[in-house]
């Protein structure tokens, strides 16, 4: 005789349980076994946890997919250090190439607003350093807002959909764009997408306009400068050639 009175808010009274009589007194555990469609497993064998193949079962294989990107990115950081050159400042933080993988990373590390100042963060697309020395860079430019009034809170805003936006592919020539760049100084922020040709007009132009209506930045300028005059000049003395 079985009793199979368990009840999901505990145990019915005897008089309102049902009684199944087997015939062997084994069957009830081969018909439980049937049912969950698994083979029971001896007293020394009982699982501690549930094997692999019924976790796999159970999971929503559309929902445990990773969603993959069109490209491997690298996250860079860079810190100011009077002992060091330029080059060995910079930091590979981590890589990622898929949705799920990115949003690790950007909860994972400080937002711009609470780096100190002379620190910087890059997102390039692997394989291409955040320099303007690099091969893929030296014939490029830059759009550059500047963010100098600018609420915490924007800043980081401004960071995080300008990187949804590249890593997205949200830009009609995508394939025109380095990377991602923040500048934490002490009078202004400044915050910079690079594009690898500065001579392809049409691309930089399409570009700076999505840039604008993606981030709504409505009257706020952005201008377009080349590396090679950023590397001879600096500040507000790097000549624009397109302002938007």
């Amino acid at each position: 005789m079985v009793y199979t009175g368990y009840v999901s808010n505990g145990l019915q009274a005897a008089e309102e349980t049902e009684w199944v009589q087997y015939e062997d007194p084994t069957e009830w555990k081969h018909g439980l076994a049937v049912y969950d469609g698994l083979e029971l497993l001896g007293v020394d064998e009982q699982e501690l946890q549930p094997s692999l193949n019924r976790v796999m079962r159970i999971i929503d294989y559309d929902l445990a997919m990773k969603h993959p990107l069109e490209h491997t990115w690298t996250l860079w950081h860079w810190e100011n250090d009077r002992t060091k050159c330029w080059a060995d400042m910079l930091v590979d933080v981590t890589s990622f190439n898929t949705v799920e993988d990115f949003f690790s990373v950007y909860y994972f590390v400080k937002p711009p607003s609470d780096l100190k100042i002379f620190n910087d963060y890059m997102v390039f697309k692997e394989g291409i350093r955040p320099m303007w020395e690099d091969d893929t860079n030296k014939e490029g430019g830059r759009w550059i807002m500047l963010l100098d009034k600018a609420s915490r809170t924007y800043i980081d805003k401004m960071w995080h959909d300008l990187l949804l936006c590249m890593i997205g592919e949200c830009f009609k020539y995508s394939d025109e764009i380095c990377g991602v760049v923040i500048n934490v100084r002490n009078k202004a922020n400044k915050l910079s997408l690079w594009t690898k040709d500065s001579r392809n007009v049409e691309a930089i132009l399409s570009i700076g306009r999505q840039m604008k209506e993606l981030l709504r930045l409505g009257d706020m300028e952005i201008q377009y400068q080349v590396h090679k005059d950023a590397m001879v000049h600096h500040g507000p003395n790097v000549h624009a050639i397109f302002k938007l």
